[in-house]
């Protein structure tokens, strides 16, 4: 009776996990494109913003949704050495849980940064949290800890002065950690169940701020495109194998964006890749320099890619030869990469604007606005029919009613 109750607990609580999640950073393709259409478009602080709830400390990594849980991490004292990683109840945004470790590797970063910049990652059933420091915890949707690493503990010289903020991946039971900067440069794959290395790779000695993309291979297989300053590398999750190279150089900034077979690079502008060629090195669709992305990553959606400059100004451009269609000033500056919902980007601003893009019109149109009066610099999720922004003080949960 015990085990049939179990079982029954479990298959409930694997069921209760929606097909909305949005359990990595740019949500569940990577790419900022959710499935989701049902968010509001017409923006109003009294009318759509469900609850706030404060925060502990600073913060730049984007909240997780995994079921009715919303996941955040926090850095907070004086030297930023005490990390939190606390789970809020999606409906009301009460604190469910929250759970408090000292960093065990070098909290030193940029004022406008914090060591709590890259974002967290899940496989439905674990988070995996990882923070500037090198450290990674993961634990169970309840808090508990499953196992822990302190990265600087067996590679000391792996950091750079400014703060890490690449963030995790998982595939194939593995966590893909870009542990990538000046000195003691690698990424890793972990073992989702122990935490300990199945792979390391040495990588290129340049601080490199960029996260993981997932590329789907035909049969359902998956590869893992590493960007950095030498180009991209697509490597096997479980293994390390590389597959293929682009060897023509990166941002280490904005990170790389997924649309089907198609992998969008930072890069001499913006260059699109094939990704899944069967060689040794993807075919080369088109190259851009119109299309050149500031901080932000770019974005996908449907036959237009997007991406935002450092002077606020949104390009869209045509996917299948990279020319640009139109353009539109929006109000910046922005450290956060757009997000999208139906026809709508939804990007935020570094004061704290949240600014609605409607990508029907001929020239694009600002529909909706919110300001939140708080600095942002996390890009934002999107979960059941909402947005949720956080700042350093606070998470809010935008919705349609």
């Amino acid at each position: 009776m015990k085990a049939t109750l179990l079982l029954f607990t479990f298959a409930f609580s694997v069921a209760s996990l929606r097909a909305g999640d949005w359990r990595q950073f740019r949500g569940p393709h990577g790419n900022g494109v959710s499935d989701d259409t049902a968010l509001p478009t017409s923006l109003d602080a009294a009318r759509r913003i469900a609850w706030q709830s404060d925060l502990p400390g600073r913060g730049l990594s984007s909240p997780i949704i995994v079921g009715d849980r919303v996941f955040v991490t926090c850095s907070s004292g004086p030297k930023q050495d005490r990390l939190h990683v606390i789970c809020f109840r999606a409906d009301d945004g009460a604190q469910m849980w929250e759970r408090q470790f000292w960093a065990t590797g070098r909290t030193m970063c940029h004022d406008k940064t914090s060591v709590a910049a890259p974002t967290p990652t899940s496989d439905g059933q674990r988070i995996f949290a990882i923070f500037s420091s090198n450290d990674i915890f993961c634990l169970d949707l309840e808090g508990n800890l499953l196992w822990l690493r302190g990265l600087t503990r067996d590679y000391p010289n792996a950091s750079n002065s400014l703060g890490m903020s690449s963030s995790l991946v998982v595939a194939d039971d593995t966590v893909i950690a870009q542990v990538e900067n000046d000195s003691e440069s690698f990424t890793a794959g972990l073992d989702a169940r122990t935490g300990l290395n199945r792979w390391k790779l040495d990588r290129p000695r340049q601080a490199n701020w960029t996260s993981p993309v997932l590329v789907a291979r035909p049969g359902g297989a998956t590869l893992v495109a590493l960007q950095s300053s030498k180009g991209v590398l697509a490597v096997e999750p479980a293994t390390g194998r590389e597959v293929w190279n682009y060897s023509e150089g990166a941002s280490t900034i904005p990170s790389s964006a997924i649309a089907a077979d198609v992998l969008f690079v930072p890069s001499s502008g913006l260059t699109a890749l094939k990704a899944n060629t069967g060689s040794a090195a993807p075919e080369k669709l088109w190259r851009s320099s119109q299309l050149r992305p500031g901080t932000a990553s770019p974005l996908v959606l449907g036959t237009r890619i997007f991406a935002l400059n450092d002077a606020g100004v949104l390009n869209c451009g045509d996917v299948t030869n990279g020319n640009r269609v139109w353009q539109l000033r929006l109000k910046g500056p922005f450290s956060a990469s757009p997000i999208s919902a139906g026809d709508h980007l939804y990007l935020v601003n570094e004061k704290g604007l949240a600014q609605v893009v409607d990508t029907t019109k001929p020239e694009g149109a600002l529909v909706g606005e919110i300001d939140l009066r708080q600095t942002v610099l996390g890009t934002p999720s999107i979960a059941g029919g909402a947005l949720y922004v956080r700042s350093d003080r606070k998470l809010w949960k935008i919705a349609g009613s």
